[in-house]
């Protein structure tokens, strides 16, 4: 085996490993994590409607909204992503879900974001939380280190949603063809 193909393979590995233990959100417990994804979830809508306070009424009016926060590697010619967040019914009702995403492209880079799907109708909410499968090309440009950096939240509308993301932080430079799953934790949802 020659050593360049170890190094990319150990690489690969231990790359997967981060990701599958960055998927459970913070905390010991159950209701440890449901509290970091509930102050998650303050903290995004805090900061979008900052940035664009008609949102407020959007998502107010809605049949529902999900919030996420997610992680994102991209070495090379492959990328991954993993992360956590809630889907909120209009009604209040909470389904704690996991993300995980794969994607193959040109890339380099880390970065922490957070997303905002708001959703056109009940039955757009529920095939989301059901069912939660998406595929599509991306191409991203961020660099934000803490306050420091560039990080542009802009609006998504696809499949009877309209999607929010913000760049928490990280340096990434990509344009990768990504499939996203999105599925109930259910860790969190029973008791």
């Amino acid at each position: 085996m020659r050593p360049h193909f170890r190094y990319s393979t150990l690489l690969v590995l231990l790359t997967q490993v981060f990701l599958l233990a960055a998927c459970a959100a913070p905390g010991q417990t159950r209701d440890e994590q449901r509290q970091h994804i509930q102050q998650t979830e303050r903290e995004v809508l805090d900061a979008l409607y900052r940035l664009k306070p008609d949102l407020r009424s959007d998502v107010a009016k809605a049949p529902g909204y999900a919030v996420f926060s997610n992680v994102n590697v991209n070495l090379l010619l492959a990328s991954a992503s993993t992360g956590y967040g809630v889907a909120v019914s209009g009604s209040g009702e909470r389904t704690y879900m996991k993300m995980g995403e794969v994607g193959v492209g040109l890339g380099f880079g880390v970065k922490d974001f957070r997303a905002l799907f708001v959703f056109d109708s009940p039955a757009v909410m529920n095939r989301f939380v059901e069912h939660g499968w998406s595929f599509g090309g991306h191409a991203d440009a961020a660099a934000k280190a803490q306050d420091k950096g560039m990080a542009v939240g802009g609006e998504v509308v696809a499949d009877g949603m309209r999607v929010y993301q913000l760049t928490e932080s990280g340096i990434a430079l990509q344009a990768t063809l990504k499939g996203t799953k999105y599925w109930k934790d259910s860790a969190l949802n029973f008791d």
